[in-house]
């Protein structure tokens, strides 16, 4: 069977499934979610003209003085008469500008005596210095945030500015997690000599924390037919990853058992390294992936394949994660058929492969900032030159 194109399989992955429905939230629980709608202003900001600087709210035409102080404007608390020739308002930072006012004259540029105002400086250079004019940031009717942006700490708070206390977003994905393998005892549990601590769902939780979840966690499951066709069949999720059991030994029943569930397998095996036995495929609503086994293979897979599924699903209009360019700092040798996303490092603006690539070393992960994407047959690189790479930390 030929392997799958790293980019075909991620097209059809993200074909297998639908947003989850829409929910109106509070701002404080839409954070780090999609708009599910464009976010529209509701005011103008600023509404009025403001002064951008503690000083004296003056006429332009007036300099260069002297004038008379007729009042104040304060942030909240205006100045409610109009400034005409000769006059000025004492004026605060996010004050509105009194009528008749263009310009401010900012404080370490006036001298004041009682009511009397002179220029003590160079003044204003042009008419509306040190003002911030009505509709600066938006005007009433724009649109803020399109449909599928995040919402950002600063996207938050300007829908709340633009005058929005609850946000249009998708429900957040449920996801099932489960480890399968005999061989797996919880971590901080003493092993036998065949046995290992597990580790691949509190990295996957880890891995996933930052996107609009909720976690059901299946915990170890054993090398048992009947025991996965029966977590498989009964699990109520949007997504179900599990990790391990899905290659093709005696011991990988990981696919046999998600048949036997009623999941239909849309796709498996792709055309990359680490993570060749990746598996895709749905139980009637529900996206089922199989991952590898390794943890460095999980950790590839689920940052290619179920974080961006997990995005789109909740709204992302570009769910894929972004890559950027970055120069060797040592040479690479020519890669193979298969996509690699080796571990790596940049230091000092230069990126450096690990010396380990093996896809069982979380340590090797653990140390890592990136992973540099060699493609398919990719010829053997020289120092300096160009690569691409995904950060990861």
């Amino acid at each position: 069977m030929a392997l799958l194109p790293i980019a075909e399989a991620q097209a059809l992955l993200l074909a297998l499934a639908g947003r989850t429905p829409i929910e109106t939230v509070s701002l404080a629980e839409a954070v780090g979610r999609w708009a599910a709608e464009p976010v529209v202003a509701r005011r103008t900001q600023p509404e009025n003209d403001l002064s951008a600087m503690d000083g004296y709210a003056i006429r332009f035409d007036d300099l260069p003085g002297p004038w008379r102080v007729i009042g104040e404007s304060a942030a909240g608390a205006g100045f409610a008469g109009t400034v005409s020739a000769g006059e000025a308002v004492r004026i605060f930072t996010g004050a509105p500008m009194p009528a008749g006012a263009d310009t401010v004259l900012v404080q370490e540029e006036a001298a004041r005596e009682g009511d009397r105002l002179d220029l003590a400086g160079e003044g204003p250079s042009h008419r509306g210095r040190n003002t911030r004019r009505r509709g600066l940031d938006f005007s009433e009717g724009e649109s803020l945030i399109s449909a599928g942006e995040r919402l950002t700490p600063a996207r938050i708070a300007l829908a709340a500015i633009a005058g929005h206390a609850r946000l249009a977003v998708h429900r957040k994905v449920r996801v099932a997690i489960a480890a399968t393998g005999d061989e797996l005892v919880a971590p901080g549990t003493s092993t036998g000599p065949a046995q290992i601590p597990e580790s691949n769902r509190t990295m996957l939780a880890a891995q996933l924390a930052d996107l609009p979840i909720e976690i059901l966690d299946l915990g170890i499951l054993p090398d048992d037919m009947d025991a996965l066709t029966h977590a498989f069949a009964t699990v109520d999720a949007d997504l179900l990853i599990t990790s391990g059991g899905a290659s093709v030994g005696d011991h990988d029943l990981v696919r046999p058992a998600l048949e036997a569930a009623g999941a239909t397998i849309d796709f498996w095996r792709i055309a990359l390294r680490p993570g060749k036995p990746m598996m895709a495929g749905r139980r009637g609503e529900m996206v089922v992936l199989g991952l590898p086994g390794n943890p460095v293979s999980v950790f590839v897979t689920a940052l290619l394949f179920a974080k961006p599924l997990i995005a789109k699903r909740s709204g992302a209009a570009e769910p894929l994660p972004p890559t950027r360019t970055a120069m060797l700092g040592e040479p690479l040798a020519a890669n193979g058929p298969r996509t690699d996303y080796l571990r790596g490092a940049v230091i000092d603006g230069k990126v450096y492969a690990a010396a380990i690539q093996d896809s069982s070393v979380l340590r090797t992960l653990a140390r890592s900032t990136c992973l540099i994407l060699r493609p398919p047959h990719a010829p053997a690189a020289k120092i300096s030159e160009m690569v691409e790479i995904l950060d990861i930390a």
